[in-house]
């Protein structure tokens, strides 16, 4: 099946087809190649937001690098999670390339004993699909979601479902942008990194690995709902079995969009900021989230946040909103993309997961938030968005 993503203010169709030269992915590269060419040198003028929404963009920039061996990255551990950032180095190359994230995803992997529950939105990581077929070949359940355009091109994905292993498409317009693992019931994985090699070795994301019981529940239930039910986006119930719980001194929310207005949420959560907000988005364009923050900047909240570059100086971005209330906001300075879906608030509130900061995220894809009330991770997110924000205002040459 092959969809038209709708932008926030336009639509674009995705690759049709394998078949010809031109056709699927390499035509889409090339003619974005022409255009971004054209834009930069004043021919044309390109509104990228419009063209492609933000999760177009993801796609085109996840599957190009060639991938070393993984090595295992060191993950910033707290009582009951595991975080991992990657980071980017400018220029990509394979013999720089040190620690990494996929190691942790598959130390997760091989750890499962019983089941695993995988819904991902891209997957093109040999290593990944080997570690999941190695599962099921030792007795592991291993069931997978994904969007349907991911199936018919990631071709770790196709290996995966020749070999047997169970996969539901989504087999709709709108995308299952999701990218969390259940493990055995016990522990999840999530975050807004894909399992693709752009997202490992070019992009700013983050994954973060909690054992909790509980909360695998809650995102099992979302996972049955879609690989048993088959119910996506709007026709996907609210039935979250423990939407908050505790996690020794930390309070824990679960949401999924759309069923679960995930965007309304986040604006009262940024509604209550008493002392900062920052915040690292990949798209930024939902008008009530970008409101929420100017009206908390005009009560005297400290506001600071980066922007990926493209596709943030359109009409549908809030960062030209936001520069125009004088804000302290950037476009980021990672060559490649910052792909983060991150708010921090009040050095406590961290806001996390595959959710953009857009309409379609709150509206039509299958998405997921987690928000934990915890010093000690946002204390960890804000190096990570201390570390964005200097690069931001220092960019490599």
């Amino acid at each position: 099946m092959t969809k038209k993503r709708s932008g926030s203010s336009g639509q674009s169709t995705k690759k049709q087809g394998r078949g010809g030269l031109l056709s699927g992915p390499v035509f889409l590269i090339l003619l974005l190649a022409i255009l971004f060419i054209g834009d930069r040198l004043g021919w044309i003028e390109v509104d990228w937001q419009g063209l492609l929404s933000g999760e177009d963009l993801e796609q085109v920039i996840s599957d190009q690098p060639t991938a070393p061996a993984p090595v295992v990255a060191t993950p910033i551990s707290g009582e009951w999670y595991q975080l991992y950032f990657t980071t980017p180095n400018y220029p990509d190359e394979a013999a720089n390339r040190r620690q990494t994230i996929i190691g942790g995803l598959i130390n997760v992997i091989n750890s499962a004993q019983r089941s695993l529950d995988v819904a991902i939105y891209e997957l093109n990581l040999d290593e990944v699909g080997d570690a999941l077929l190695t599962a099921q070949k030792r007795g592991v359940a291993v069931r997978l979601v994904t969007d349907s355009d991911s199936l018919e091109e990631d071709e770790t994905l196709i290996r995966l479902e020749k070999a047997g292993l169970k996969i539901v498409p989504d087999k709709r317009n709108p995308i299952m942008h999701n990218k969390f693992v259940v493990v055995d019931s016990q522990s999840i994985w999530t975050g807004s990194w894909n399992f693709t090699l752009n997202d490992t070795y070019r992009n700013n994301n983050h994954s973060l690995y909690l054992r909790s019981p509980e909360l695998a529940q809650n995102y099992a239930a979302e996972f049955n709902e879609m690989f048993s039910q088959q119910a996506f986006g709007p026709t996907s119930p609210a039935n979250t079995p423990l939407p908050q719980l505790q996690l020794g001194s930390s309070l824990l929310e679960t949401c999924f969009a759309p069923e679960d207005h995930c965007a309304d949420h986040l604006i009262v959560l940024i509604r209550q900021a008493q002392k900062n907000i920052r915040f690292m988005a990949f798209s930024f364009t939902h008008a009530g989230i970008g409101q929420a923050v100017i009206d908390r900047a005009k009560a005297g909240v400290s506001v600071q946040g980066v922007f990926e570059t493209r596709g943030s100086e359109t009409a549908s971005s809030q960062l030209t909103r936001m520069k125009r209330q004088k804000l302290d906001v950037w476009q980021d300075g990672n060559p490649y993309t910052l792909h983060h879906k991150v708010f921090i608030i009040d050095d406590k509130t961290v806001v996390l997961g595959s959710f953009n900061f857009s309409d379609n995220a709150d509206q039509s894809n299958d998405e997921n938030m987690l928000v934990i009330q915890d010093n000690t991770l946002a204390s960890q997110f804000l190096a990570e968005f201390n570390r964005v924000y200097e690069q931001a205002q220092n960019p490599p040459r």
